[in-house]
């Protein structure tokens, strides 16, 4: 697992990231296991003042997990939130670190408004799995829907750089006042205009 300093200003894991040093490793690991869960062990942890990198261990029914997430996005999809919640929470008890479920909740979770929560959710989703730009776009428009303004156009800059193409991002960084530049064509375009032939040298 990876965990960035930006996604923990303010809370009380991010003081770990103002001194990473090693006297402070117990104090640290400890700050660790708080975060993640008492059934998630902490292996090891690299620190710099901008990330660390935790290794670490679970006992986790992964196959019944996501099972229950793909349940939970069906119903999420056909507006039965309360039940797709249940599934989402199942999910998690079976695998804490499923990344499908903490996205899935975190994204219901903002829909009823409950922004504090469903942020933690998609930043653990984050820190769980690969980084994606429909992950950082939702992170993005949660923190909009909170008046999050900063954090939501880091997220959406992320987004767009992982995928300059994707609409949801560019839109919602014109909501926030910033024009994205155009996607980039692709490099087999000729220089001259099309049409027109290249002015020959005398």
């Amino acid at each position: 697992m990876v965990l960035l300093r930006d996604d923990h200003v303010g809370d009380s894991l991010g003081a770990i990231f103002l001194d990473p040093s090693p006297e402070r490793s117990d104090e640290i690991i400890s700050r660790l296991r708080d975060y993640l869960g008492a059934r998630v062990r902490v292996v090891h942890a690299e620190l710099t003042p901008q990330r660390i990198e935790v290794e670490v261990e679970v006992r986790a029914l992964a196959e019944e997990a996501n099972r229950l997430a793909a349940a939970a996005d069906d119903l999420s999809r056909k507006g039965v939130r309360r039940n797709a919640i249940a599934l989402y929470r199942q999910a998690l008890e079976l695998d804490p670190l499923n990344r499908d479920a903490r996205q899935g909740l975190g994204l219901l979770l903002a829909d009823m408004s409950c922004y504090a929560e469903a942020l933690a959710m998609l930043r653990l989703a984050r820190e769980s799995g690969p980084e994606t730009v429909e992950l950082l776009h939702a992170l993005g428009r949660v923190c909009m829907q909170a008046n999050r303004t900063a954090s939501a156009i880091s997220y959406l800059q992320k987004g767009f750089e992982l995928d300059p193409s994707h609409f949801g991002v560019r839109r919602s960084l014109t909501e926030l006042g910033r024009k994205p530049k155009p996607a980039p064509r692709s490099q087999n375009n000729s220089s001259s205009s099309p049409g027109k032939p290249n002015p020959k040298k005398p």
